[in-house]
């Protein structure tokens, strides 16, 4: 009997982590075709001159233990200072050894840092925590005026709440009206380019989840207090994810992770086939998918790729353009009305920062939001934060500055020296840094970085009925199910259509509902049943 085959579409976290468990747990052999020359999609890491730059940042935390076990058996929990580190998941705390238990970072490369969380709110030319926590500083920052207007808002919308029609009844309902003025309507705005009120409230509930006024300081208080999130402590499942104090990190960046994940895929001979786009889909009598036809960018061969199983991580717009023959109109008509929301990261080589924290030498927080409505940049990574081996010289600053456009735009289209030229003007008007301690910059196009969720989303279901026919097809990944989500999601996606491939099991609804902020449902009915033995 003839080996199975799956054929997977991009080699991005989704991708490689459902052709890594097919190598691992069943015989069904996976091909991989990505169009790029690199592996990890949209957490991949950019290497500038030894300078890495992590697209979009993707700190290493989850309420699925399956993710938080699949992470560590690929990159081990570095030694720390500490005598042990507490991961609370798996339902209690497991301790991991600190001092002598774990790989020394500065000796071993494949290994997994403990970072601190700290991502603040440059507003007025200040810094803002986040969570805002109720403190004298924050009070004298904000003013007794705003503060007043934004207690009294925040109590009429508890009071008074809205039905969540769109992202803007989804952030006063949780803010009041006030603070979603201050701190959540420019800068959202500049990241999807189109007002809070014509985005669904969807991408709310996928992004922010659970979190408000009243557990931001729920959870000041229990830091105050020496709770949770403090002392050591990565708790996935104890509180929002917003608010979790410290993560993991690979030494060398979020790409680290797939690069290797790469790396054991191929030693199980597995297939990962690089520069291959794929531009013919062939289905079979509405129920299954035959082939897909994929070019070389090199060569420009055009091959067929024929497997039993195909993995679909590619934007749903373009899934739905290349299958032949051709999707029902209706189908077409509401992929080609899905939008996306494309970015472009300036990377910048600095001798230092205008910016101080005290007596350090400079700030240390993984991201800085601008909500400037002076400036056209929307956020600010310290690289150097994030793992202090993503400088190729740690006493330099690297840091990526990012903007939110539309392919379309101008802007996407301009020369890298003029972004790169605009970025320095930007940072030196707002006080972040000095133009002449600039040493280097680089540019970083990323094309449908995030999945929309106004154009024709609100049809989307549509889409899913009918992908859901063709019973040898998976939709997984940000752009694969068009869905804002992180990428323990998309792994868990990937993981649950091999679990389905393997239980036989036809319907996708155990895909499209996955929610990571709750334990993945088949695991918490396996504990429970171990849990009656």
């Amino acid at each position: 009997m003839s080996r199975k085959t799956a054929i997977i579409i991009g080699a991005g976290p989704a991708g490689l982590t459902a052709a890594l468990e097919l190598c691992t747990r069943t015989g069904i052999h996976p091909v991989v075709l990505e169009k790029s020359h690199a592996v990890g999609g949209l957490a991949r890491t950019v290497n500038y001159k030894g300078n890495r730059i992590d697209i979009g940042g993707h700190r290493f935390f989850s309420k699925s233990d399956r993710v938080m076990d699949w992470w560590l058996r690929i990159l081990p929990v570095e030694a720390t200072r500490r005598d042990e580190v507490h991961l609370v998941y798996h339902h209690q705390t497991h301790t991991i050894a600190g001092r002598n238990g774990g790989p020394d970072p500065g000796a071993a490369d494949k290994v997994m840092l403990i970072r601190p969380r700290l991502s603040r709110i440059y507003f007025m030319r200040k810094f803002f925590d986040y969570p805002l926590e109720l403190s004298v500083e924050t009070l004298w920052k904000l003013g007794p005026f705003r503060t007043a207007r934004i207690a009294l808002s925040y109590l009429r919308a508890a009071m008074f709440q809205r039905q969540e029609r769109t992202l803007e009844d989804f952030f006063i309902n949780r803010f009041g009206t006030e603070l979603y003025r201050t701190f959540f309507k420019s800068y959202t705005e500049k990241v999807w380019g189109v007002p809070c009120d014509q985005i669904s409230a969807a991408w709310g509930a996928q992004r922010v989840k659970g979190l408000s006024i009243s557990k931001t300081l729920l959870d000041a208080a229990k830091r105050k207090l020496g709770g949770s999130n403090g002392n050591g402590r990565l708790s996935q499942k104890s509180g929002e994810t917003s608010l979790i104090q410290e993560f993991l990190y690979p030494k060398y960046g979020a790409g680290q992770m797939w690069e290797e994940a790469a790396c054991q895929v191929r030693r199980q001979q597995g297939e990962i086939l690089h520069g291959w786009s794929v531009e013919r889909i062939e289905q079979s009598g509405q129920s299954r998918i035959t082939a897909v036809w994929a070019r070389h960018s090199e060569s420009g061969e055009l091959r067929r790729f024929a497997g039993d199983y195909y993995f679909s991580t590619m934007p749903v717009k373009e899934l739905v353009e290349a299958m032949q023959p051709e999707a029902p109109g209706e189908i077409r008509n509401v992929a080609s009305g899905l939008l996306y929301r494309d970015f472009i990261m300036v990377g910048l080589l600095c001798r230092r920062l205008a910016l101080s924290n005290g007596a350090q030498n400079r700030v240390q927080d993984n991201w800085i939001y601008i909500h400037d409505p002076g400036v056209r940049a929307g956020r600010l990574q310290i690289f150097n934060n994030w793992s202090p081996y993503m400088a190729a010289d740690p006493s330099q600053v690297w840091i990526g500055l990012e903007y939110f456009c539309y392919q379309s735009d101008p802007f996407w289209r301009q020369p890298d020296a003029e972004i790169m030229e605009l970025a320095k003007r930007e940072l030196a008007a707002i006080g972040v840094l000095d133009p002449d301690d600039i040493l280097d910059a680089t540019v970083v196009r990323v094309p449908k970085a995030y999945p929309a969720y106004f154009g024709s989303y609100d049809q989307f279901p549509r889409i899913v009925e009918w992908a859901d026919q063709f019973e040898n097809l998976f939709l997984i990944g940000r752009n694969g199910m068009h869905k804002y989500n992180n990428q323990d999601h998309s792994m868990l996606a990937a993981m649950t259509a091999v679990d389905n491939i393997i239980g036989g099991i036809d319907s996708r609804e155990n895909l499209w509902s996955l929610n990571t902020e709750e334990e993945h449902h088949e695991e918490r009915k396996a504990r429970a049943a171990s849990a009656g033995r």
